[in-house]
């Protein structure tokens, strides 16, 4: 059976090309949906990127039953990305029982363009009667 992407993943063009514990490599190719009115690409497209990332990177580190979401991200914009494939590196720096902290790297080409730092929640998901429950597989 062919895992599905996750709906938003797939709506802006995005994939991850790698995801091992602890790591994730994902990118997204550049185009006119992308860019905001000057033509640069929008910074929400890096911060998705970066987000995504850092959470396959953590997610395939978890405990069978055990969930992600994101706390806070921190992101710095180096150079304006007009065109190309932008290729994310995200690593888990810290994980706790509870909390992780991580780290992604996006370059254009040999290109440092952005770097974030983001800290997520690491949880089980609570049924209605209040008894942790497996995830649900994405659609």
């Amino acid at each position: 059976m062919e895992k599905k992407k996750p709906r938003f993943v797939h709506h802006v063009g995005m994939k991850i090309d790698e995801a091992g514990p602890g790591f994730a490599r994902g990118s997204i190719e550049i185009g006119d949906l992308h860019r905001n009115g000057t033509g640069v690409a929008h910074g929400g497209v890096l911060f998705t990127l970066a987000d995504t990332c850092m959470g396959a990177a953590l997610y395939s580190s978890l405990e069978p039953g055990e969930i992600c979401a994101t706390i806070e991200i921190k992101i710095g914009y180096f150079k304006p990305v007009f065109e190309g494939t932008l290729v994310c590196n995200a690593t888990v720096l810290n994980k706790g029982k509870s909390v992780a902290s991580m780290e992604a790297t996006i370059h254009n080409g040999d290109m440092l363009v952005s770097k974030s730092s983001g800290t997520f929640a690491i949880f089980r998901r609570k049924t209605d009667a209040g008894q942790w429950t497996k995830p649900a597989v994405s659609d």
